[in-house]
């Protein structure tokens, strides 16, 4: 499922990470690469706060499509 669909305050894990390359190239330079961990930590305007390698990052809902868990 897509990580938009995860509910905050689960850990999930990354399964795969897609989109166009540009996009794909940014999550994994910020931690999102499969076998990776990430919890949602909320959702605020359809943008989401997530927590990645011991570090909070703010990303686009279209990102987080891209994210599969």
């Amino acid at each position: 499922m897509p990580l938009t669909m995860a509910k905050a305050g689960e850990r999930n894990s990354i399964k795969k990470v897609g989109g166009k390359t540009e996009t794909r190239q940014f999550l994994e330079n910020l931690g999102f690469v499969p076998g990776g961990f990430v919890t949602v930590i909320t959702e605020i305007s359809g943008n989401m706060i997530v927590s990645i390698k011991e570090s909070r990052v703010a990303i686009s809902r279209e990102m987080a499509r891209s994210i599969i868990v």
